[in-house]
């Protein structure tokens, strides 16, 4: 694990920035986030503000930044389509001049770098389930490609800058993750399940309900991320997410069920280009690095109801 070093966290104080940012003091490191609150909240980090080994840097990732550390975690990017669909030219820019600024400033300060990818660069995938080699199937003019073509032009940036600057890289795929921290209003299944579920309301099913995907715990996905960035030799790409696939029926109803609301599940039309399967083959990860979720779906779903009981 990280010890005693100066980690930058880009994108600090979203749902899975905030949490890596626990776990890298935990770990006994110092913290610089870097966030520029567009989608992340301050109330994500607000525990840290007094610590003496975090800082918080309000700032865009689009602009270029000097700062001397010894890692850094590229997480900052808009990821449910809900926000990263609002301003699709902002996303694109985050996800390519982004990656451009932190890998400029790996290269100046000869810093490990992690770019936080994603499941997405599989787009509507035909190979199932999704595996490293696959080169994915994805529409590059549609209104989810500001997303998705602008995390496959990132991992592009990072694996041209690892073979022409030496640049120490490290990319992973992050899929489907959920837990305490996720914002009540980004769209994503289970937030939107959990908070429609607690408030009474109508849970929205898309489609007939029958696309799956596979849903992975925070702490599990920090587990990954820290293994990755600690391994040597071993730069990726790597699938992190829970092998284990549900249907969204089966979600919806699970939820249902743990939450005991007298909510109903209606059926609306299917977004474009929504993927009909999503699961990762986690076989890399898991000979790589160790590295096997742990957390079953039921109990990191009771966790993130408590956590929207006291916050709604």
């Amino acid at each position: 694990m990280t010890k005693n070093k100066r980690v930058l966290v880009t994108g600090g104080s979203g749902f899975i920035g905030s949490h890596l940012c626990d776990r890298l003091i935990k770990d006994g490191n110092d913290v610089v986030c870097l966030d520029n609150f567009f989608t992340g909240n301050k109330d994500n980090i607000r525990h840290l503000l007094g610590h003496s080994h975090f800082e918080l840097i309000r700032h865009d990732v689009i602009q270029p930044i000097l700062l001397e550390v010894d890692q850094i975690y590229n997480m900052a990017c808009p990821a449910s389509p809900l926000h990263y669909q609002y301003n699709p030219i902002k996303t694109i820019k985050t996800s390519v001049v982004g990656a451009i600024n932190m890998l400029g400033l790996a290269k100046r300060v000869k810093a490990r770098i992690l770019q936080a990818s994603t499941s997405e660069v599989y787009g509507d995938p035909e190979v199932h389930p999704q595996v490293e080699t696959y080169w994915g199937h994805v529409n590059p003019v549609g209104e989810r490609s500001c997303y998705d073509e602008g995390k496959r032009a990132a991992e592009t940036l990072f694996f041209d800058y690892h073979r022409q600057n030496n640049v120490d890289i490290r990319v992973v795929r992050i899929f489907n993750t959920y837990g305490p921290r996720m914002a009540q209003n980004d769209g994503r299944v289970v937030s939107n399940f959990v908070v429609q579920a607690l408030q009474g309301k109508d849970i929205t099913v898309y489609g007939k309900g029958e696309q799956t995907r596979s849903f992975c715990y925070v702490d599990d996905l920090i587990d990954g991320l820290t293994e990755m960035m600690e391994n040597d030799g071993f730069i990726g790409p790597v699938n992190l997410g829970n092998p284990v696939e549900f249907t969204i029926i089966e979600l919806a109803e699970l939820i249902i069920k743990l939450t005991n609301t007298p909510s109903k599940i209606v059926y609306k039309p299917l977004p474009i280009d929504d993927p009909t399967q999503r699961k990762p083959n986690t076989e890399v990860a898991r000979t790589k690095l160790g590295w096997d979720p742990v957390e079953k779906l039921e109990n990191g779903l009771k966790k993130m109801i408590s956590y929207f009981q006291d916050t709604l």
